[in-house]
């Protein structure tokens, strides 16, 4: 399990037993090592940019970011090489889930853009661990969407830093951001859907 240094109520865990969102064995596993209620409010990921707003635990539907003002509320996405992102603010917290497209499709800002019309603009971010570029090797269409945000793979390939591209969203918002350095197609630790992980998922948490 990964806790960002100076962050209250952020985590990644990175060896869930199963997906944590939709299997309550493994979401009661995870809720008991952090200490919270294990009824999490989750989304049907859809690599879109809809934020939903959870005052419920469930789902809240087809959505990318959930946001909560609610105490006790845990927030959850699910991600197996895309970009996983938690917010903190006063009075709210949020996740995002971000492949390429829906970076593009501007998730990050519009989850910020929640937060904001809720009156809690984020005070700062977690990039959660995500694909690097030593991994991510893409076609020229997405390629040339997300130059300067460009590297190659260990095997020569051109690649994107997703990661990267995410963290510059956030930091062109004012948000400090913490950024994992793991890379989820190498470590062995986590799930990686280019690995061959088609079932087992980290989840991000963020509650109040």
């Amino acid at each position: 399990m990964i806790r960002p240094p100076g962050f209250r109520a952020v985590a990644f865990e990175t060896n869930p037993r199963g997906d944590a969102r939709l299997d309550p064995e493994a979401r009661r596993h995870v809720a008991a090592a952090l200490g919270i209620a294990s009824e999490w409010a989750h989304a049907t990921q859809v690599h879109g940019a809809d934020v939903a707003v959870a005052d419920r635990p469930g789902s809240v539907g087809e959505a990318d970011g959930i946001v909560t003002l609610l105490a006790g509320l845990p927030v959850v996405v699910a991600t197996a090489d895309c970009v996983p992102i938690a917010f903190e603010a006063d009075g709210a917290v949020a996740v995002a889930h971000a492949g390429w497209r829906g970076v593009l499709a501007g998730v990050v800002e519009a989850t910020i853009a929640a937060m904001t019309e809720l009156g809690a603009p984020p005070r700062r971010a977690a990039v959660g661990p995500a694909i690097g570029p030593c991994c991510y090797e893409v076609g020229p269409e997405v390629l040339d969407a997300f130059a300067p945000h460009l590297g190659r793979t260990t095997w020569g390939t051109p690649s994107v830093d997703l990661p990267g591209a995410v963290a510059a969203r956030l930091e062109r918002a004012g948000i400090p951001t913490w950024r994992s350095p793991r890379c989820t197609r190498t470590d062995p630790e986590l799930a990686s859907w280019r690995g061959g992980d088609e079932t087992r998922r980290q989840v991000t948490v963020a509650w109040r």
